[in-house]
Protein backbone atom coordinates (compact mmCIF):
# COMPACT_ATOMS: atom_id res chain seq x y z
CA UNK A 1 0.00 0.00 0.00
CA UNK A 2 1.33 3.60 -0.45
CA UNK A 3 1.75 5.94 1.94
CA UNK A 4 -0.63 8.94 1.03
CA UNK A 5 0.87 12.14 0.96
CA UNK A 6 -0.17 14.27 3.64
CA UNK A 7 -0.74 18.35 4.13
CA UNK A 8 1.87 20.14 6.32
CA UNK A 9 0.78 23.51 7.15
CA UNK A 10 4.13 25.65 7.13
CA UNK A 11 4.32 29.71 7.29
CA UNK A 12 2.62 31.52 4.89
CA UNK A 13 4.32 34.66 5.96
CA UNK A 14 8.20 35.10 6.82
CA UNK A 15 9.48 38.73 6.85
CA UNK A 16 12.88 39.24 8.67
CA UNK A 17 14.24 42.46 8.11
CA UNK A 18 14.65 45.91 9.66
CA UNK A 19 11.45 47.48 10.30
CA UNK A 20 9.48 44.97 10.07
CA UNK A 21 7.48 45.45 12.84
CA UNK A 22 6.12 48.48 11.40
CA UNK A 23 4.70 46.77 8.08
CA UNK A 24 1.93 45.04 10.07
CA UNK A 25 -1.19 47.13 8.95
CA UNK A 26 0.07 45.68 5.30
CA UNK A 27 0.44 42.30 5.98
CA UNK A 28 -3.10 42.17 7.97
CA UNK A 29 -4.47 43.42 5.09
CA UNK A 30 -2.69 41.62 2.29
CA UNK A 31 -4.14 38.30 4.28
CA UNK A 32 -7.51 39.35 4.71
CA UNK A 33 -7.79 39.97 8.94
CA UNK A 34 -9.83 42.67 9.95
CA UNK A 35 -9.12 42.41 13.38
CA UNK A 36 -6.74 40.76 15.93
CA UNK A 37 -6.08 40.06 19.62
CA UNK A 38 -2.20 41.55 19.78
CA UNK A 39 -0.21 40.13 23.31
CA UNK A 40 2.59 41.80 24.72
CA UNK A 41 5.19 40.51 27.68
CA UNK A 42 6.25 43.38 30.27
CA UNK A 43 8.91 44.59 27.67
CA UNK A 44 7.27 44.96 24.69
CA UNK A 45 4.31 46.35 26.30
CA UNK A 46 6.40 49.47 27.44
CA UNK A 47 9.28 49.76 24.46
CA UNK A 48 6.51 48.83 21.65
CA UNK A 49 2.96 48.83 21.86
CA UNK A 50 2.17 52.09 21.17
CA UNK A 51 4.20 52.34 18.20
CA UNK A 52 3.09 49.68 17.11
CA UNK A 53 -0.01 50.50 17.78
CA UNK A 54 -0.10 53.80 16.26
CA UNK A 55 1.14 51.75 12.78
CA UNK A 56 -1.65 49.90 12.58
CA UNK A 57 -4.60 52.06 10.54
CA UNK A 58 -7.21 49.60 9.02
CA UNK A 59 -7.46 46.71 11.13
CA UNK A 60 -9.22 46.54 14.94
CA UNK A 61 -6.49 45.22 17.70
CA UNK A 62 -7.09 44.36 21.41
CA UNK A 63 -3.91 44.68 22.96
CA UNK A 64 -3.12 42.24 25.76
CA UNK A 65 -0.47 42.51 28.36
CA UNK A 66 0.09 39.03 29.71
CA UNK A 67 1.44 37.82 32.65
CA UNK A 68 3.82 35.75 33.63
CA UNK A 69 3.17 32.35 35.04
CA UNK A 70 -0.19 31.48 33.74
CA UNK A 71 -1.44 27.63 33.54
CA UNK A 72 -2.86 25.81 30.94
CA UNK A 73 -6.36 26.21 32.40
CA UNK A 74 -5.85 29.41 32.68
CA UNK A 75 -5.11 30.33 29.36
CA UNK A 76 -8.10 28.49 28.23
CA UNK A 77 -10.15 30.49 29.69
CA UNK A 78 -9.13 33.68 28.64
CA UNK A 79 -8.88 32.01 25.04
CA UNK A 80 -12.79 31.55 25.36
CA UNK A 81 -13.66 34.98 27.53
CA UNK A 82 -12.52 36.93 23.96
CA UNK A 83 -14.58 37.92 21.49
CA UNK A 84 -14.06 36.66 17.84
CA UNK A 85 -10.46 37.43 16.39
CA UNK A 86 -9.41 36.90 13.01
CA UNK A 87 -5.74 36.30 13.59
CA UNK A 88 -3.74 35.96 17.43
CA UNK A 89 -0.77 38.22 17.35
CA UNK A 90 2.36 37.32 20.01
CA UNK A 91 4.91 39.89 20.29
CA UNK A 92 8.13 38.69 23.16
CA UNK A 93 10.35 36.39 24.44
CA UNK A 94 9.52 32.78 24.66
CA UNK A 95 6.61 32.79 27.31
CA UNK A 96 4.42 35.05 25.21
CA UNK A 97 5.09 33.15 22.09
CA UNK A 98 3.95 30.14 23.67
CA UNK A 99 0.92 31.90 25.11
CA UNK A 100 -0.04 33.19 21.72
CA UNK A 101 0.26 29.90 20.22
CA UNK A 102 -1.89 27.68 22.43
CA UNK A 103 -4.75 30.47 22.56
CA UNK A 104 -4.64 30.78 18.59
CA UNK A 105 -4.91 26.49 18.94
CA UNK A 106 -7.55 26.72 21.42
CA UNK A 107 -9.84 28.64 18.99
CA UNK A 108 -8.45 27.27 15.94
CA UNK A 109 -7.34 30.84 14.46
CA UNK A 110 -4.30 31.49 12.80
CA UNK A 111 -1.25 32.79 14.52
CA UNK A 112 1.77 35.54 13.80
CA UNK A 113 4.55 35.25 15.71
CA UNK A 114 7.53 38.25 16.19
CA UNK A 115 10.02 37.19 18.60
CA UNK A 116 12.08 39.64 20.05
CA UNK A 117 15.13 37.38 20.20
CA UNK A 118 16.63 34.45 18.36
CA UNK A 119 17.28 32.61 21.50
CA UNK A 120 15.93 28.88 20.35
CA UNK A 121 13.23 27.54 17.31
CA UNK A 122 10.44 27.61 19.52
CA UNK A 123 8.87 30.77 17.74
CA UNK A 124 9.14 29.01 14.80
CA UNK A 125 7.56 25.56 16.20
CA UNK A 126 4.00 23.42 16.72
CA UNK A 127 4.51 23.01 20.16
CA UNK A 128 4.78 24.96 23.71
CA UNK A 129 5.71 24.55 27.23
CA UNK A 130 2.88 25.79 29.10
CA UNK A 131 2.56 24.83 32.99
CA UNK A 132 -0.06 21.65 33.19
CA UNK A 133 -0.59 20.56 37.18
CA UNK A 134 1.94 22.88 38.67
CA UNK A 135 4.72 21.30 36.05
CA UNK A 136 6.17 22.89 32.79
CA UNK A 137 5.09 20.28 29.93
CA UNK A 138 5.57 20.48 26.03
CA UNK A 139 1.78 20.37 24.71
CA UNK A 140 0.32 20.81 21.17
CA UNK A 141 0.24 24.04 19.66
CA UNK A 142 -0.42 26.03 16.53
CA UNK A 143 2.46 26.04 13.98
CA UNK A 144 2.66 30.09 13.13
CA UNK A 145 0.52 31.24 10.29
CA UNK A 146 3.69 34.21 10.44
CA UNK A 147 6.87 34.96 11.37
CA UNK A 148 7.70 38.19 11.53
CA UNK A 149 11.61 38.98 12.82
CA UNK A 150 12.33 42.67 12.99
CA UNK A 151 16.21 43.09 13.12
CA UNK A 152 16.21 46.47 14.56
CA UNK A 153 15.07 44.34 18.19
CA UNK A 154 16.80 41.65 17.64
CA UNK A 155 20.33 42.98 17.20
CA UNK A 156 19.90 44.68 20.47
CA UNK A 157 18.95 42.01 22.30
CA UNK A 158 22.08 41.25 24.89
CA UNK A 159 24.58 38.69 23.60
CA UNK A 160 23.29 35.45 25.60
CA UNK A 161 20.21 35.40 23.48
CA UNK A 162 21.90 35.10 20.65
CA UNK A 163 24.41 32.78 21.44
CA UNK A 164 21.87 30.42 23.09
CA UNK A 165 20.16 30.57 19.30
CA UNK A 166 23.12 29.37 17.57
CA UNK A 167 23.67 26.67 20.27
CA UNK A 168 20.01 25.84 19.79
CA UNK A 169 20.50 25.72 16.31
CA UNK A 170 24.28 23.44 16.13
CA UNK A 171 22.27 20.92 18.41
CA UNK A 172 20.50 19.43 14.90
CA UNK A 173 23.77 18.30 14.10
CA UNK A 174 23.65 15.78 17.57
CA UNK A 175 20.08 15.35 16.96
CA UNK A 176 20.12 13.75 13.29
CA UNK A 177 22.98 11.71 14.25
CA UNK A 178 20.84 10.34 17.26
CA UNK A 179 17.76 9.58 14.92
CA UNK A 180 20.23 7.78 12.70
CA UNK A 181 21.52 5.66 15.72
CA UNK A 182 17.55 4.90 17.07
CA UNK A 183 16.79 4.46 13.61
CA UNK A 184 19.51 1.48 12.97
CA UNK A 185 18.43 -0.01 16.47
CA UNK A 186 14.82 -0.29 15.41
CA UNK A 187 14.21 2.27 17.88
CA UNK A 188 12.32 4.62 15.19
CA UNK A 189 11.84 5.50 11.93
CA UNK A 190 13.65 8.50 10.19
CA UNK A 191 11.26 10.83 8.06
CA UNK A 192 14.00 11.72 5.57
CA UNK A 193 12.69 14.90 4.43
CA UNK A 194 12.28 16.21 7.89
CA UNK A 195 16.23 14.72 8.12
CA UNK A 196 17.22 16.93 4.86
CA UNK A 197 15.62 20.02 6.31
CA UNK A 198 16.86 20.34 9.42
CA UNK A 199 20.29 19.19 8.14
CA UNK A 200 20.59 21.53 5.40
CA UNK A 201 19.30 24.48 7.90
CA UNK A 202 22.16 23.90 10.35
CA UNK A 203 24.76 23.92 7.38
CA UNK A 204 23.40 27.15 5.55
CA UNK A 205 24.40 28.62 9.41
CA UNK A 206 27.76 27.01 9.75
CA UNK A 207 28.11 27.86 6.06
CA UNK A 208 28.00 31.94 7.21
CA UNK A 209 32.07 32.45 8.23
CA UNK A 210 31.07 35.99 10.10
CA UNK A 211 32.37 36.02 13.90
CA UNK A 212 30.01 39.75 14.52
CA UNK A 213 26.91 38.00 16.03
CA UNK A 214 25.20 41.13 15.39
CA UNK A 215 25.71 41.63 11.88
CA UNK A 216 22.37 41.24 10.09
CA UNK A 217 23.46 38.59 7.68
CA UNK A 218 24.25 36.41 10.69
CA UNK A 219 21.17 37.36 12.33
CA UNK A 220 19.19 36.43 9.38
CA UNK A 221 21.05 33.30 8.70
CA UNK A 222 20.29 32.32 12.05
CA UNK A 223 16.52 32.91 12.08
CA UNK A 224 15.77 31.55 8.64
CA UNK A 225 17.77 28.27 10.29
CA UNK A 226 15.62 27.84 13.08
CA UNK A 227 12.39 28.49 11.51
CA UNK A 228 13.57 25.38 8.96
CA UNK A 229 14.20 23.26 12.06
CA UNK A 230 10.89 24.31 13.42
CA UNK A 231 9.39 23.08 10.36
CA UNK A 232 10.98 19.94 10.54
CA UNK A 233 9.24 18.74 13.67
CA UNK A 234 5.62 19.38 11.85
CA UNK A 235 6.58 17.37 8.75
CA UNK A 236 8.07 14.69 11.17
CA UNK A 237 5.39 14.52 13.42
CA UNK A 238 8.15 14.87 16.49
CA UNK A 239 10.99 17.03 17.90
CA UNK A 240 14.06 14.49 16.76
CA UNK A 241 15.15 16.66 14.15
CA UNK A 242 16.18 19.11 16.24
CA UNK A 243 16.15 17.40 19.14
CA UNK A 244 18.12 14.28 21.13
CA UNK A 245 21.11 13.54 23.45
CA UNK A 246 22.02 16.95 24.04
CA UNK A 247 18.19 17.98 24.98
CA UNK A 248 18.06 15.44 27.66
CA UNK A 249 21.48 16.68 29.15
CA UNK A 250 19.64 20.06 28.98
CA UNK A 251 16.51 19.07 30.69
CA UNK A 252 18.50 17.24 33.34
CA UNK A 253 20.12 19.84 34.44
CA UNK A 254 17.14 22.42 34.34
CA UNK A 255 15.58 19.65 37.12
CA UNK A 256 18.94 18.88 39.45
CA UNK A 257 21.46 22.18 38.35
CA UNK A 258 21.53 24.74 41.05
CA UNK A 259 21.31 27.75 38.56
CA UNK A 260 20.12 26.35 35.56
CA UNK A 261 21.22 28.23 32.44
CA UNK A 262 19.55 29.17 29.43
CA UNK A 263 17.67 26.42 27.39
CA UNK A 264 20.52 27.36 24.48
CA UNK A 265 23.31 27.78 26.50
CA UNK A 266 22.89 24.44 28.11
CA UNK A 267 22.08 22.55 24.68
CA UNK A 268 25.34 24.43 23.36
CA UNK A 269 27.48 22.81 25.85
CA UNK A 270 25.86 19.39 25.65
CA UNK A 271 26.05 19.24 21.93
CA UNK A 272 29.83 20.02 21.69
CA UNK A 273 29.87 17.17 24.32
CA UNK A 274 27.80 14.92 22.50
CA UNK A 275 29.48 15.69 18.84
CA UNK A 276 32.50 13.92 20.70
CA UNK A 277 30.83 10.79 21.46
CA UNK A 278 29.52 10.44 18.51
CA UNK A 279 33.13 11.41 16.94
CA UNK A 280 30.53 13.59 14.37
CA UNK A 281 31.51 17.05 13.06
CA UNK A 282 33.21 17.82 16.53
CA UNK A 283 35.65 20.25 14.85
CA UNK A 284 33.59 22.05 12.76
CA UNK A 285 31.10 22.51 15.75
CA UNK A 286 34.57 24.34 17.63
CA UNK A 287 35.26 26.30 14.87
CA UNK A 288 31.64 28.17 15.10
CA UNK A 289 31.69 28.14 18.21
CA UNK A 290 34.59 30.02 18.61
CA UNK A 291 34.62 32.48 16.04
CA UNK A 292 30.51 33.65 17.37
CA UNK A 293 32.37 33.89 20.74
CA UNK A 294 30.14 31.25 22.25
CA UNK A 295 33.06 29.21 24.13
CA UNK A 296 34.39 32.75 25.49
CA UNK A 297 30.46 33.33 26.92
CA UNK A 298 30.14 30.32 29.04
CA UNK A 299 33.89 30.16 30.59
CA UNK A 300 32.39 32.98 32.44
CA UNK A 301 29.54 31.23 33.50
CA UNK A 302 31.14 29.43 36.00
CA UNK A 303 29.92 26.06 35.07
CA UNK A 304 30.06 23.34 37.65
CA UNK A 305 31.42 19.82 36.28
CA UNK A 306 29.52 17.74 39.04
CA UNK A 307 25.97 18.73 37.72
CA UNK A 308 26.95 18.21 34.23
CA UNK A 309 28.00 14.78 35.05
CA UNK A 310 25.01 13.68 36.98
CA UNK A 311 22.38 15.27 34.23
CA UNK A 312 24.39 12.61 32.01
CA UNK A 313 23.66 9.70 33.99
CA UNK A 314 20.05 10.72 34.31
CA UNK A 315 19.41 11.84 30.72
CA UNK A 316 18.45 8.65 29.79
CA UNK A 317 15.29 8.56 32.11
CA UNK A 318 14.10 12.41 30.44
CA UNK A 319 13.13 10.35 27.55
CA UNK A 320 13.09 6.65 28.39
CA UNK A 321 11.26 5.70 25.13
CA UNK A 322 14.15 6.91 23.08
CA UNK A 323 17.35 5.32 22.19
CA UNK A 324 20.16 8.14 21.78
CA UNK A 325 23.86 7.74 22.04
CA UNK A 326 23.32 8.39 25.61
CA UNK A 327 20.92 5.43 26.41
CA UNK A 328 23.74 3.43 25.86
CA UNK A 329 26.13 2.57 28.57
CA UNK A 330 29.18 2.86 26.13
CA UNK A 331 28.72 6.10 24.90
CA UNK A 332 27.08 7.04 28.25
CA UNK A 333 30.43 6.36 29.70
CA UNK A 334 32.76 8.05 26.63
CA UNK A 335 30.88 11.30 27.92
CA UNK A 336 31.47 11.25 31.26
CA UNK A 337 34.92 10.50 30.78
CA UNK A 338 34.98 13.70 28.07
CA UNK A 339 34.31 16.11 30.81
CA UNK A 340 37.60 14.90 32.53
CA UNK A 341 39.39 14.59 29.75
CA UNK A 342 38.53 17.46 26.77
CA UNK A 343 40.93 20.36 27.09
CA UNK A 344 38.13 23.01 26.07
CA UNK A 345 35.65 21.00 28.98
CA UNK A 346 37.80 21.97 31.63
CA UNK A 347 38.39 25.50 30.42
CA UNK A 348 34.45 25.45 30.81
CA UNK A 349 33.61 23.78 34.20
CA UNK A 350 34.95 25.08 37.62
Amino acid sequence: MLTPVTSVPIPAILEIGKGTVFNLDRILKQHGFANAVFLFDDFTYQMYKQDILDSITDVQISALLMESGLDIQELIKKAFEMERFDVVIAMGGGTVIDYGKYLAFSRRSPFLSIPTSASNDGFASSNCSLIVNKKKTTVPARVPYGIIADLDIIQHVPNRFILAGIGDLLSNITALYDWEFEEQHGAARMNHFAYMLSKKAVNSFIRTPLTDIRNPILLKELISSLTLGGISTVISGNSSPISGSEHLISHALDKIARQPQMHGIQVGIATYIMANVQNHRAERMMKVFTRTGFFDYVKGLGLNKEEYRQAIEIAPTVKPNRYTYLHDEVYRQKALRLLDEDEMLQAIFK
